[in-house]
């Protein structure tokens, strides 16, 4: 078995490697076409090869070979690793539909979770120890079972892809949340005596730090699908692990704190596309670093701020591991259980700082409130809310705002801006 010093190794030898092979996909990429262009929707604004992720694949591959265990679940993760890589590269040479996209990860996940990569069982609370790898679905020809625990675990898997996958939008956001993620999750699985996930977290940490010399922005090269999709594939894998394969109570919920922004982001995304009828797969520019843009950050504090709320959650998922608040037997610490609740105001204030920042919960008040001055200014008659709401409409359903006069304050005579 792994030490925790293999996992610190593992760490230094695919950040080195990733930081070393990074740079000779740029020419694969120009080769191949996988290039990334600007657009509407994009924040980019230079043309960018983007199979950056083949250089964390050769990172994770190598230092997977030197420190995982030598067994079946290792080399099952390291293909899933390879396949999920490549489904990613034909993406972004080919810009598949979400149909194959969607079947090509769910293959990939199925490699590890086939030979015991799953959650059997786990605790949750009020409801006690919930055993899904005992309930079976389906009966194979050879003899097989899948098991409930099986399906869900390929479902869980696949969400933390797509969840990962979504955040990619601005230069640095998906490597630094798996960083601060790997990290974390390494952390806490090494204090379960998880070793093999441990490293496994690590060597994901790893990848990405070293990814970061060459895709922070500005970045040189994108990671591409073959990276986002690689990176939460092993976040998922290592959550499993290391996490949930424990009967811990609070260890169901751990990788849910931690993978918290991009976990609402995607929900946000996803509910928008629900409500305006847009399929969920469409891409448009309601994510977290879409609505930073619009209201004038730039890249890097766009980045600063979702790294520092990415932070402050795996903080008080180290808090939650760590400091000692109950014995598990419903018995608190008055001074413990108090760190654990200003962990917890820490990041509720963190959340709720954020939403006032990209203004979700107040979009109309701001809204009116910038019209009222504006109009004040050039003595207009102030808005009524019913022209209030009809474009904050627009700009809910198209992620545009209607254009102002800066003269007369009122808006613009202007085609709609299709949606995007």
């Amino acid at each position: 078995m792994p030490t925790d010093t293999d996992a610190y190794l593992a760490f230094a030898v695919a950040a080195v490697l990733t930081l070393l092979l990074v740079p000779l996909t740029k020419w694969l990429a120009l080769r191949v076409g996988a290039i990334d262009y600007p657009s509407e929707r994009k924040l980019h604004l230079a043309p960018t090869p983007k199979l950056g992720g083949l250089g964390i694949l050769g990172g994770v591959a190598v230092a997977g070979l030197l420190f995982l265990p030598n067994d079946t679940e290792s080399h099952a993760i390291l293909i899933g690793a390879v396949a999920i890589a490549w489904v990613g590269v034909l993406d972004d040479v080919f810009e598949l539909s979400a149909i194959p996209k969607l079947l090509g990860q769910v293959v990939s996940v199925v490699i590890p979770v086939s030979v015991g990569v799953t959650v059997d069982d786990f605790t949750f609370p009020f409801f006690g120890r919930l055993t899904p790898g005992t309930v079976d679905l389906l009966t194979l020809p050879g003899g097989g079972v899948v098991h409930l625990g099986d399906v869900a675990t390929v479902l869980a898997i696949v969400a933390v892809i797509n969840v990962i996958n979504l955040i990619d939008g601005v230069d640095g956001l998906a490597a630094g949340v798996a960083v601060i993620s790997g990290i974390t999750l390494a952390t806490i699985a090494l204090s379960l005596d998880r070793t093999a996930a441990g490293v496994l977290a690590a060597l994901t940490a790893g990848a990405a730090l070293g990814y970061l010399r060459w895709g922070f922005p500005p970045a040189s090269t994108f990671m591409g699908d073959t990276g986002s999709n690689l990176l939460g594939y092993l976040l998922g894998a290592v959550a499993v692990q290391g996490a949930l394969k424990t009967n811990a109570v609070i260890a169901l919920f751990l990788p849910l704190i931690i993978l918290a922004v991009p976990i609402l982001d995607t929900g946000f995304v996803v509910a928008k596309r629900l409500k305006y009828g847009k399929p969920i797969y469409k891409a448009d520019r309601w994510h977290f670093h879409h609505r930073m843009a619009d209201i004038g950050f730039s890249q890097r504090r766009t980045l600063l701020y979702l790294y520092g709320w990415t932070a402050v959650m795996a903080l008080l998922a180290l808090a939650l591991r760590f400091v000692p608040y109950s014995d598990d037997h419903g018995n608190f610490d008055p001074l413990w259980t108090a760190v654990i609740a200003f962990f917890g105001v820490l990041a509720l204030a963190a959340s709720v700082y954020l939403v006032e920042v990209l203004e979700i919960l107040k979009l109309r008040q701001t809204r009116l409130r910038q019209l009222v001055t504006l109009r004040r200014t050039t003595g207009a008659p102030e808005p009524n809310l019913g022209e209030v709401n009809a474009a904050v409409e627009q700009e809910l359903e198209t992620g545009s705002f209607p254009a102002v006069d800066p003269e007369t304050g009122e808006f613009e005579a202007v085609e709609p801006t299709p949606p995007r």
